[in-house]
Parts: structure tokens; sequence; C-alpha cells
């Protein structure tokens, strides 16, 4: 079931067996894409990176002609292309070394195998995504503050936070506009049934309505 289509005895490859795999990594590359795109936020070009990998990568195989360990040191330079210059979240790492992998058995000729492990794992995927999707607490958020320079940031939202949260952390403290302000980051978890807008304007009256941000902490947006 899971041989490959391409014959040992064989010193080139047919076109046929040739177009066979372009075509599935095509289709492999949707499905990879689709998934990412339905799972995790995203930009339009990593999707269209994903699309295209699997081809790439094949092409790569079927040029070596079968050297796996020549194929793996080429292909593995497709994943330091992404990486280089930022860091990806877990998502894009697993979806990226997917459609390496996915590639990597299209050039050897596992058409069969290739399309069965695209459908576990996204199936995986959907299935993972999901449950941790489940388990998020809406009410975890982030809060960004700035202060001027003459507030004491370590007691003067103290009373606030007792009143509108069950938890608060300060996790990052930075200079801004020349040092005469104060930047605060937390991570609070707000009480149930609370106002959110009561809770911003009494810190906006406390920090002479300067800048005050509340956002979701996403979990796709944890990086690695």
């Amino acid at each position: 079931m899971f041989e490959s289509i391409f014959s040992v005895a064989e010193a080139t490859i047919s076109v046929q067996n040739f177009l066979i795999c372009v075509g599935v990594a095509i289709v492999l590359g949707a499905i990879i894409s689709l998934t990412h795109k339905f799972t995790t936020k995203t930009t339009l070009h990593f999707l269209i990176t994903l699309g295209v990998l699997p081809v790439l990568v094949q092409v790569v195989i079927l040029l070596v002609n079968g050297n796996l360990g020549t194929s793996l040191a080429v292909a593995g330079a497709f994943s330091l292309i992404r990486f280089r210059s930022m860091p990806g979240n877990s998502k894009e790492i697993i979806s990226v070394f997917w459609a390496m992998a996915i590639g990597l058995a299209l050039g050897m000729g596992y058409v069969t195998l290739a399309a069965v492990v695209t459908l576990v794992v996204a199936i995986l995927i959907f299935a993972f995504s999901k449950i941790t999707t489940n388990m998020i607490n809406i009410s975890d958020r982030k809060l960004k503050i700035v202060i001027p320079e003459n507030l004491d940031y370590e007691e003067v939202f103290n009373d606030l936070l007792e009143k509108y949260t069950d938890k608060a952390e300060l996790v990052k403290v930075k200079t801004t506009n020349m040092g005469s302000m104060y930047e605060l980051h937390y991570e609070v978890s707000l009480k149930k049934d609370i106002k959110e807008k009561e809770f911003l304007d009494e810190i906006r009256v406390r920090n002479g309505n300067m800048l005050v941000m509340l956002e979701r902490k996403e979990l796709s947006e944890v990086e690695l």
C-alpha cells in the first residue's frame, strides 16, 4: 500500500510519475495551507509558501536522484529561510516541517503515504486546535498602562486591580517619551461580570487620561 511508485531499476523517472507527484504535491500543499489558515492567524504570503513548499522539496529530492542524505541537507535550507530574521510561532514551525516532510515523501515516490500522513496530521491539528480553544480562559487579558514618571507604579493601581481582577501580575516596565513616562505591562484575569469600560475609566482617571490598552491573550500568539 505504501510502496514507492518509482522503480529502483529505473535510471530515470518517467514523465507520468513525475506529473503524478507534482499534482499530488499541489493538492496536499493546498490542504496544508488551508489547515494552517483555519487553525491560526497568519498571512497570505505564508499560506502561499506552505502551498508551494511540498512541490519545491519534492523537486529537490528528485534532482539529487534519491540521495537521501544530500536531499535532507538541501531541503533543510528551506526552513532557515522563514526563520532567519524573525522567530515563528509553534504552529508555523509545525506547518513548515509538515510541508517539508510531505515533499520528501513525494520526492521518494511514496504518494499514498504522503496523502495518508497529510490527512492524519490535518485531523490532529484541527482536533487539538478545537481542544485548546475551549481551554482558553477568555477572562485572561493583557493590560498596558502609560503613567507619568511621578507616579509610584508599584502601588498606584493596586486597589483597582484588586477590585476588578482575580489576579494581576506586572510582567514588564519600561520608560518611554525620553524617560518622562513609564509603560506598564500586566497580565490580568478579570472578574466575572465586571464592566470593562468602568475598569478602564478608573485607570484613566488615575493615570491622567494617558494610554490604556486591554487586549485578549491569544494562545496562537505564544512563540517558542
